[in-house]
């Protein structure tokens, strides 16, 4: 018998090894790239910790009350987790998304957790996303913003979990912490707890090649969902504060390393084929720029840990599953051939030319 609630199962998440997967020069350095499987969460990514941190801590301090309802703008996988968080609560929650296609998993996902979803102009950006949101909550009493990009409970927990998670797991082992920035929070506070542990440890953050603001460099669109917003985070803001955004270090961040969007479905696909471990985007940037790491002189003999945010299943919409869906069509034809009169084998996609 068990009284644990779905919210109780986030965190400790595996961490793996890859093998296959390693480049020639990754394996004549003897790296060891260790991967932290964040999408068996139970809502599917790394934004589940958030979610429920933000939510109890919220409700620990009284500005969230019984009756009120959640809101909250995303790219998408927070927000699937606060529908989650929200739902088992109890609260009525309030999605605010771009209106693109890629998007087509996160509203069907939060929907069917209850949650309402609001879809803003894509071409007004996340600003624009902001503020319609802001304004959203500014006219409504009793609407509660989580506010996932300065909320402190967001970088806390991956201080008080994630951080430890890895530490012990990789047997206090670990020389590389690479993450994707979509809030900064992953590298705000798990950064900062591996480099109080290991000095020498560097922790790496992953942009889009397209949209590397934290260099100084301007935004351009990316099919990156997750991270690359286009707006330098808060919370790698506050490592440097009045730092101009430029090459080299950031507080306890060693360097701002990218991938570019088709680099990104490469390394997804190669995880999935090569490895068994079905990712998302933003991680298929990541383990690229791990890749690369792996490859440096200065890395021979060390531990490189890689945060995979999401599954890959959650992206159907995207440009990542595109080969395997126009294939399914063809496999698969609507309305089905019925006839018992062409043999048995009708598709064999070893075959397909």
């Amino acid at each position: 018998m068990t009284d644990m609630s779905i919210i109780d199962t986030i965190g400790k998440t595996p961490l793996v090894r890859v093998n296959r997967v390693l480049t020639a020069e990754a394996k004549a350095n003897d790296v060891r790239i260790l991967i932290k499987l964040e999408m068996q969460n139970p809502g599917g990514s790394v934004k589940d910790r958030i979610a429920k941190n933000m939510i109890e801590d919220a409700e620990r301090t009284g500005t969230l009350k019984s009756g009120m309802t959640v809101v909250e703008y995303t790219s998408g996988n927070t927000g699937i987790g606060l529908a989650m968080i929200c739902a088992a609560k109890g609260y009525k929650c309030i999605i605010v998304m771009p209106q693109l296609p890629p998007f087509e998993e996160r509203y069907i996902v939060c929907r069917m957790f209850g949650a309402d979803v609001h879809l803003t102009a894509p071409a007004l950006g996340m600003p624009g996303l902001k503020q319609y949101t802001e304004d959203l909550v500014a006219k409504n009493e009793g609407y509660f913003l989580v506010n996932q990009f300065y909320n402190e409970a967001n970088p806390n927990i991956h201080y008080t979990t994630t951080g430890p998670e890895i530490w012990e797991q990789s047997g206090e082992n670990v020389d590389y912490f690479v993450t994707g920035v979509g809030t900064g929070g992953t590298a705000a506070g798990a950064g900062k707890y591996l480099t109080e542990k290991n000095p020498d440890l560097k922790v790496i953050c992953v942009e889009p090649t397209e949209s590397r603001v934290h260099l100084g460099a301007a935004h351009s669109p990316h099919t990156i969902l997750g991270i690359g917003a286009g707006i330098p985070t808060h919370f790698l803001t506050e490592l440097a504060t009045g730092q101009p955004y430029a090459e080299g270090s950031r507080g306890h961040v060693s360097e701002f390393l990218s991938a570019t969007s088709a680099e990104s479905i490469e390394w997804a696909t190669k995880l999935a084929k090569m490895e068994g471990i079905m990712v998302g985007p933003s991680s298929g940037a990541t383990i690229k720029v791990a890749m690369d790491l792996a490859g440096r002189p200065e890395a021979k003999g060390k531990t490189i840990v890689v945060i995979a945010a999401s599954h890959g299943i959650r992206y159907t919409a995207h440009p990542l599953w595109k080969e395997m869906k126009e294939e399914a069509k063809v496999a698969l034809p609507q309305p089905p051939n019925m006839s018992k009169d062409e043999g048995t084998l009708f598709w064999d996609s070893s075959k397909r030319s």
